[in-house]
């Protein structure tokens, strides 16, 4: 995969690949703070500057954002995980100079007016009244509280109803401070794109950008075994189960890939044919992996009717002995690798997924790879070493974050 990568002296990076066939290019301003790095008092400031920084700098206001993009036909927006926050915009290669404008005003320069403040938090609290409403939303939040309790993974992304109705300008504009700066940013782009061009247009406007970013802590959480349930008289429970995996960067993860999909990936896996098609007992049943710095996890959904949840959580654990005992056949090895290979080639025929590729991987200190090489590294995968990686990410302890019409004791046999 080429790219081209450039470091500012401010040690801004500046990352880019070139897709000449568009007329477009995706651009987006990835800085490394998330929810994980914030203080009890900051619960929720990375979330939360995710929306002030669209309100604009002294230059820009929120409306003239607005109105600048929505005048060339751009498309722009943002989104905050536990460990970085990216500032994102779409529009035609001849536009580059405003989108770079704007992102830097926005980064670089907030405004953090009272009343806007005071507004957005209004927002915010709808998004967490939204969220709160989502019995799935609800359920994820008991289960990552649970896995990493006491570990800065398991506060909530949007913080909580106390911590943003009572958060000040100053500690939004202090945690700004400490955690946005140049050392912390990453600019990645992927389009019709001259790197030159882009690495001048970026200079221009984030090369008097000084500051330097706190280094974060990090440590292995301690998972024990237990249940989080929130009680609500709903038509259907909705479970979580699993247990803590591999980091990011553990070199199994291209065995745990193949091994998440077979068990719960698709419609061809384990647990939709076992516990959908053949017993008809949820119209959602998936897998899904959570890997970061220094902990991850792996887990499986489902949504079902509440008194089937003892046969359904049962259902659950045997098919992650299975895996254990016996990993995966020749016949699911090969169609699993098929799938992961397909589904990355499909997801960089655009310049938004390869913009996040890029942004992703270099914000999160990973090795840049082409798909040759990933397709290479899949290959190499063998029905043995899905055995190992099962037992790593399948062996427990066992968590189970849950929404539904029982308690914590009513589920508790499904995790010894």
């Amino acid at each position: 995969m080429h790219y081209d990568l450039t470091t500012l002296p401010n040690g801004l990076r500046i990352i880019s690949q070139d897709m000449p066939s568009l007329r477009s290019l995706s651009i987006g301003a990835w800085v490394g703070t998330g929810s994980r790095d914030e203080t009890p008092v900051e619960a929720g400031a990375s979330h939360f500057l995710e929306h002030l920084l669209f309100k604009g700098s002294d230059t820009w206001s929120a409306r003239g954002i607005s109105e600048a993009f929505d005048a060339i036909g751009a498309r722009h927006n943002a989104f905050t995980s536990k460990e970085y926050t990216c500032y994102w915009a779409r529009l035609r290669d001849a536009d580059l100079d405003l989108g770079v404008e704007i992102l830097g005003e926005m980064v670089q320069r907030p405004a953090f007016r009272q009343e806007e403040i005071d507004n957005e938090r209004g927002v915010v609290l709808e998004e967490i009244n939204m969220n709160e409403d989502d019995p799935t939303d609800v359920a994820h939040e008991q289960f990552i509280t649970a896995i990493w309790e006491h570990h800065p993974l398991a506060p909530p992304i949007l913080g909580t109803r106390d911590s943003i109705t009572t958060m000040s300008r100053d500690t939004i504009r202090g945690y700004w401070d400490r955690r946005y700066s140049p050392e912390s940013t990453v600019i990645s782009a992927a389009g019709r794109i001259d790197h030159a061009t882009l690495v001048e247009t970026i200079g221009n406007a984030f090369g008097g950008w000084q500051g330097s970013t706190d280094d974060r802590d990090l440590s292995m959480p301690d998972t024990e075994a237990r249940v989080a349930v929130r009680h609500r008289e709903t038509e259907q429970a909705h479970l979580i189960l699993g247990g803590p995996s591999l980091t990011r960067d553990d070199d199994r993860r291209w065995a745990l890939l193949i091994a998440d999909h077979v068990l719960g990936g698709g419609m061809s896996s384990r647990l939709f044919r076992e516990i959908r098609e053949t017993r008809g007992l949820a119209y959602a049943v998936h897998a899904f992996r959570m890997p970061f710095t220094d902990a991850g996890a792996n887990a499986v959904y489902v949504g079902t009717t509440p008194s089937q949840t003892a046969e359904v959580l049962k259902l659950v654990r045997a098919e992650m002995d299975k895996m254990m005992e016996s990993g995966v056949t020749d016949e699911e090895l090969q169609r699993a690798k098929g799938h992961i290979q397909g589904s990355l080639a499909i997801s960089l025929e655009d310049a938004d997924g390869r913009m996040n590729r890029l942004g992703r991987t270099e914000i999160s200190g990973m090795e840049h790879r082409s798909v040759d090489e990933i397709v290479g590294l899949v290959d190499a995968v063998t029905t043995d070493d899905v055995v190992e990686v099962s037992r790593a990410a399948f062996g427990g302890p066992y968590v189970i974050g849950a929404t539904g019409p029982f308690q914590d004791a009513d589920l508790e046999e499904f995790v010894r």
